[in-house]
């Protein structure tokens, strides 16, 4: 479609991404600041300070431990960390030696750690301690690992942590025999820079794991120019300079986090993290280290608000915050009551965007600010709606039909998934499966998904996914999954069993929760259990939306 959103393009934003270090790996960007600020703090954690010459040197002493075992480029390491240093000097020190980085949810449980890490024959995976219960019981059927770094919060916490810490970061921590400690690797491995030629167009830099219509999830390959064009548009578009200091909560392994791991490093600029939100956390950390920028969602920004001791605290250094709406959408009443609260930060929905595209294709401009929709499209974007039943059919501004859109941002496709790839990138445009359409100035609004992903609590479900978890139960036939409505997550899953002959009436829907507790995310587990003696179907396909119509039928 005609690009009618740049009548609406700011005035003091360019129209071009900025390199600041030019077009180089984000790697290369760290060195970079690293000779130029050595004793600068890339990295505030708790009040343990880390500075780019640190930050730079941990991850090259990590690239050689993973060299040293024998990886080489293209080799795949998952990092199954919450958020913290360590996730940050892996993430580098992997891509330094040409590796893929595959992050991994926090959330996880066996099978779905088990699933990504066969998926992608990962080499080396970084865990915490406290994960390990998880993964010794994956490490018999994970014949790809050579090797388990394990680490602890403590291990970069300050001796007097200067805001509240959650209770899981003050557990000891834990030795585990037959892993290889990540002090230990920081404390005896060189510290020399390796040298790899990376190929920016070409090269992979992350393997980001997306659910879908096939089930499992799949492993988006995204480029080190991918890795280094959306963090520096959102920098460019952020404003992000040597001087910011950009607060994160939202999860590294999500590839929206992961912006603003990333950003931050490429403009030299100082990083807050705290591993789980909690507002005490933010309100300290925004008054302590004067943060000028944080990526929230929006019930983030309520609870902040909230606090019963928030007048204690000076939010005045914030200049921005981006946030994402889920179970509560941004207004303008909330966005106005944040920039008084904060006196004078503006609150703006971040954009629209998904793992296969890097996230970020669209900003909301400051200066005419449409509530309800995402924004406008950024920087190299080609976007257009097309029929979902007819994809070569383009659609004119008004209509509702599929997002398709292409940018430098966009996956090379799915890690050993021809189909899907050839089903989602076609000329090079990701077909998102979402709903959408333009207006007359060219914001884009989202409507909905056509996939039928769930949002539990901000995370993307698919249904897919989880009846894939769910008939490995032995008592499970098949099963059906669909959302409904939660007042406090915004939605919830119902899956809808056909149980094995054997096990009928032998088995309870307290059983299957208790089951799927043990075996999957958190987000994942279904809140509500029906047994069926069949499930809606046309030939083999399974018809969710009689499901859905029954299940609404009841509320009204």
């Amino acid at each position: 479609m005609e690009k009618i959103w740049m009548k609406h393009w700011p005035d003091d934003m360019p129209k071009e991404v900025i390199y600041t270090e030019g077009k180089i790996p984000a790697f290369e960007h760290l060195r970079i600041h690293a000779r130029r600020n050595p004793g600068k703090p890339a990295i505030i954690y708790y009040g343990r300070e880390i500075s780019y010459r640190e930050l730079d040197e941990s991850s090259d002493r990590f690239a050689n431990y993973l060299l040293d075992l024998g990886l080489v480029k293209g080799d795949r390491v998952g990092l199954f960390l919450g958020n913290s240093p360590q996730y940050a000097i892996a993430h580098f020190g992997v891509q330094k030696m040409g590796g893929i980085v595959c992050p991994c949810s926090p959330l996880f449980k066996e099978m779905e750690l088990r699933y990504e890490v066969n998926d992608s024959g990962m080499k080396c995976l970084v865990t915490l301690d406290l994960y390990m219960p998880i993964v010794k019981n994956v490490l018999p059927d994970t014949p790809s690992l050579l090797s388990v770094v394990t680490t602890s919060f403590r291990d970069y916490l300050p001796a007097e942590p200067t805001i509240p810490l959650v209770d899981y970061m003050n557990i000891p921590k834990q030795t585990v025999p037959g892993t290889q400690d990540f002090v230990e690797i920081m404390n005896n491995w060189r510290s020399d820079s390796p040298s790899v030629e990376i190929d920016l167009d070409n090269d992979i830099a992350l393997f980001e794991y997306t659910g879908g219509t096939t089930g499992l999830p799949k492993g988006a390959m995204l480029s080190h120019y991918s890795h280094i064009f959306k963090p520096s548009a959102v920098a460019t578009i952020c404003g992000f300079h040597e001087n910011s200091r950009v607060l994160t909560t939202m999860p590294y392994f999500n590839i929206a986090g992961m912006l603003f791991l990333i950003s931050p490093i490429l403009r030299g600029a100082t990083n807050i993290i705290i591993t789980q939100f909690d507002p005490l956390s933010v309100l300290q950390a925004i008054h302590k280290y004067k943060a000028t920028f944080w990526y929230s969602a929006v019930p983030m920004n309520l609870a902040v608000m909230a606090h019963p001791d928030a007048a204690k605290y000076d939010l005045s250094s914030l200049e921005l915050n981006l946030c994402t709406s889920f179970v509560v959408a941004l207004n303008e009443q909330i966005s106005q009551q944040w920039k008084e609260f904060t006196k004078g930060c503006e609150l703006l929905e971040g954009a629209y965007g998904l793992s296969e595209t890097h996230t970020a294709d669209t900003f909301c401009p400051r200066h005419r600010i449409k509530y309800g929709s995402m924004g406008i499209p950024g920087f190299e974007a080609e976007f257009k709606i097309v029929d979902f039943d007819d994809k070569t059919r383009e659609l004119p501004i008004g209509e509702e039909g599929e997002i398709a859109l292409r940018n430098p941002g966009c996956m090379k496709g799915y890690w050993n998934k021809p189909e899907a790839t050839a089903n989602t990138l076609i000329d090079g445009f990701v077909h998102t499966g979402d709903v959408g359409r333009f207006d007359e100035d060219g914001y884009l609004y989202w409507l909905g998904r056509r996939k039928e992903m769930i949002k539990v609590s901000g995370f993307s479900v698919f249904p897919e996914e989880v009846e894939t978890f769910i008939n490995q139960h032995p008592a499970v036939l098949e099963n059906a999954v669909i959302p409904v409505p939660d007042a406090k997550k915004g939605e919830v899953i119902k899956t809808f069993i056909v149980l094995k002959p054997d096990y009928a009436g032998k088995v309870t829907p307290e059983e299957i929760i208790k089951w799927a507790r043990e075996n999957m995310s958190s987000h994942k587990v279904p809140v509500y259990v029906e047994f069926r003696e069949d499930l809606p179907k046309q030939g083999v396909k399974l018809l969710r939306r009689i499901l859905r119509d029954e299940e609404e039928a009841k509320t009204k």
